[in-house]
């Protein structure tokens, strides 16, 4: 049997979205296909991403920025876009999806510094696996 698919859509692809198909991936891969993508992908995820999503014991090394053209006439159950419309007016939206949600999540790499951008990847970790586990509990 398919699994549903689920796309994390939002602009470059590199920290939220990342985030959010490695958690869906962890948390109910068995019940759900997760996938991710960007209107205007980055060269690479997010270290600090990786380092915040490697403290929760999942690794993101397998995954890559990828452009929603290479999503394009699939299948989709599912479009999460994680783009908070109010500040990211050019967050994209996928056509073709069976059901559409928004989690209007702020972008972390808009942070001032170094540390303020740590910080704010890690509180939005933490909301991303929040929103999930309510996802999965709604869709499953």
């Amino acid at each position: 049997m398919l699994k549903p698919r689920v796309l994390f859509l939002c602009g470059a692809n590199s920290c939220r979205t990342q985030m959010a198909e490695a958690i869906l991936r962890d948390l109910a891969g068995d019940r759900f296909e997760a996938i991710s993508a960007g209107y205007e992908p980055a060269a690479e995820i997010c270290p600090d991403a990786i380092e915040a999503m490697r403290e929760i014991g999942i690794d993101l090394s397998g995954q890559r920025p990828k452009k929603t053209d290479e999503l394009l006439g699939q299948p989709l159950a599912y479009v999460i876009t994680l783009c908070d419309r109010q500040k990211e007016r050019s967050c994209p939206i996928f056509p073709g999806a069976a059901s559409r949600l928004i989690w209007p999540l702020p972008d972390p790499l808009q942070s001032e510094s170094l540390e303020e951008r740590k910080t704010s990847i890690r509180i939005v970790r933490d909301e991303i696996r929040r929103c999930v586990l309510e996802f999965v509990s709604e869709h499953a």
